[in-house]
């Protein structure tokens, strides 16, 4: 009852703000990830928001490394209680803070702000925020794993646009073609990008999930594929062990001729890419069918105030929900390359954008093969994703060369980690 009658004042307070425009001052603080993706992004938003709703001060709190930093923070701000009032945490890692009773539900807010509709967002990145019939997290940039290319590097090797890679043996003759022409670092493939996402990447592909309920699935037949895939990848283009931040750079310098990363990153390799033309296309296949499914990536904006003032509450509520719909939203797209997870802002704000901007199209094109980004459940999630990480980056370091005794040694140590089913 005590939210729904805060949802309620503060839906009334936000209705007389808007009528007499002298609503009383107030500050919130707001927490996000990746400062290189999103810095112009939000202060683009902030402009916007700061038009409409002059009274409220948004303070950017230091932004987040990565979000599996982003989440450990806020576990440390919750114990420190030093939290924000908004943060946004990758679609993955929402259920920690539900679990700890960081989040606060949004279901009576949005329930008490006349005109509010939920199916404005994409469902499958709502379902990722709902737990137990209540909503926690709102959607606020959807992202896919696309391939970029340096064109005028993979016309070294004879590639254009008509015949650039489909499946990953293409990709690796391409890595072959283009070392035979003398380019030094043909390819940057990113295992290591946050939430071990393109190990999950390959499994979708095949159809499969990585997890069922407590089960880590790398001890399938689709798990040993993923495996051999990588495996094959590094070695066959001898690819560089490179950060992932320093792998944006070299590609964006021309250095590296074919990157395979999330489409989030277009709008940065754009502002800072060196004389060469980009060109982003549909992340390669095992088969020539190409993926059957592909992991949403991006984060999600929940609401962590500790605050009871309706005052700051209410102000939360409307920087939460103006970045996740409407102009805000569509700013995602025109910054970033992430797609904006509201339907108005994809179908009607950029009617055009994408027929103007089509190296930010791609992830539109493979919208429909959009599965759940999978989170590594109970206390030992991050742990866990941290073991992966380490076994990925052996492959590639040339720690392991059988796959199949990876694959069991790597089945083993996940699942202890795992929670005992029931």
């Amino acid at each position: 009852m005590k939210t729904t009658l805060t949802a309620m004042a503060m839906a009334l307070a936000a209705t007389a703000a808007h009528a007499d425009g002298h609503a009383t001052p107030v500050t919130i603080e707001f927490a996000y990830p990746y400062s290189h993706l999103f810095d112009l992004t939000y202060e683009t938003i902030l402009q916007r928001f700061n038009e409409e709703y002059p009274h409220i001060t948004v303070e950017f709190r230091a932004t987040y490394e990565s979000y599996e930093d982003a989440t450990n923070t806020i576990l440390r701000e919750a114990v420190a209680g030093e939290l924000p009032d908004v943060t946004m945490q990758g679609l993955n890692r929402q259920a920690i803070l539900v679990d700890r009773g960081i989040a606060r539900p949004l279901t009576d807010f949005i329930a008490a702000t006349e005109g509010f509709e939920l199916n404005g967002y994409h469902e499958a990145m709502l379902d990722l925020g709902t737990f137990n019939d209540a909503v926690y997290g709102l959607p606020f940039s959807v992202s896919l794993p696309v391939s970029y290319y340096n064109m005028e590097t993979m016309a070294l090797a004879g590639y254009d646009e008509t015949n650039l890679p489909t499946t990953w043996d293409d990709v690796i003759a391409a890595c072959e073609a283009l070392s035979e022409a003398g380019v030094d670092n043909p390819i940057f493939w990113g295992w290591n990008i946050t939430g071990n996402w393109f190990l999950q990447a390959l499994m979708w592909s095949q159809g499969a999930p990585t997890m069922v309920g407590n089960d880590f699935r790398i001890d399938t037949p689709e798990g040993l594929v993923a495996l051999e895939t990588m495996h094959s990848i590094f070695r066959g283009c001898n690819m560089q062990n490179l950060e992932w931040d320093a792998a944006l750079q070299s590609f964006s310098a021309g250095d590296v001729g074919m990157m395979f990363w999330s489409t989030s990153a277009v709008g940065a390799v754009e502002r800072n890419m060196g004389d060469f033309t980009l060109m982003t296309n549909e992340f390669p296949g095992i088969t020539a069918d190409g993926p059957m499914g592909l992991p949403a990536g991006g984060n999600s904006a929940m609401l962590v105030s500790t605050s009871e003032d309706p005052a700051e509450l209410e102000a939360a509520w409307l920087w939460l929900t103006f970045i996740t719909s409407g102009e805000g939203a569509a700013d995602v797209a025109r910054t970033t390359g992430y797609m904006p997870p509201n339907q108005a802002a994809n179908e009607i704000i950029l009617a055009d954008f994408y027929d103007e901007n089509p190296n930010k199209a791609t992830a539109v094109r493979q919208v429909d093969l959009l599965r759940e980004w999978q989170a590594y459940p109970g206390d030992n999630g991050l742990a866990a994703t941290q073991v992966i990480y380490d076994y990925l980056e052996g492959i590639v370091i040339g720690d392991y060369d059988d796959m199949e005794a990876l694959q069991e040694e790597m089945a083993e140590e996940v699942q202890d980690l795992m929670p005992a089913d029931g």
